[in-house]
């Protein structure tokens, strides 16, 4: 059943955390902020509506990055009851994908949680000062591509760095549920 992300909090700000790619790399809020703002992104192998559109998270992401704005994406599945969001499983779909950030593992699902995530794809927009200015889709086209369709998150992206703020109006992200472990 799909989820929809809450409306954007704007001003809250990022929460910091440490956590690790397959490879054991460990990396910040600090380490992955840019100086033009930052996106922080929960996502997961397994999901649909992932799947759907990685290939286009990961072609905004490389313009994102050109433009100062960090990048990463957060797993925070219980992998344990959904093996294909593995860690190992992790590598090859970031590979596949050709992502240019880093893409990690919130075993504890403390980050998820202390986010507020709610389902995969959920994402986080920070300006500069790492306040909240964008908490909606990436674009239009949901699953089924639509060529016409706005690119949301770049755009409001871009905005951000250029501005601080985010645009006001935004449409939720929708995806499948984040899997916690207490629902084992």
């Amino acid at each position: 059943m799909p989820v929809q992300t809450p409306v954007c909090n704007f001003g809250w700000p990022a929460v910091d955390f440490t956590l690790a790619d397959p490879e054991g790399r460990r990396f910040t809020l600090a380490d992955i902020s840019g100086a033009r703002g930052t996106l922080v992104m929960f996502i997961c192998n397994h999901c649909p509506y992932v799947r759907a559109v990685a290939d286009r998270i990961a072609r905004d992401a490389v313009e994102l990055q050109r433009r100062g704005i960090g990048v990463i994406a957060i797993m925070a599945n219980d992998y344990a009851r959904y093996p294909e969001d593995a860690p190992e499983e992790m590598t090859a779909f970031a590979r596949h994908h050709g992502f240019t950030f880093p893409y990690v593992v919130d075993e504890a699902q403390a980050v998820a949680r202390a986010y507020s995530a709610v389902c995969t794809p959920d994402f986080f927009g920070f300006n500069a000062a790492l306040e909240l200015q964008y908490r909606g889709r990436l674009d239009a086209s949901g699953m089924q591509l639509k060529l016409d369709a706005r690119r949301e998150l770049l755009e409001a992206m871009i905005m951000i760095g250029e501005t601080g703020q985010g645009p006001r109006e935004q449409i939720a992200s929708i995806g499948c549920s984040i899997k916690w472990l207490d629902e084992a």
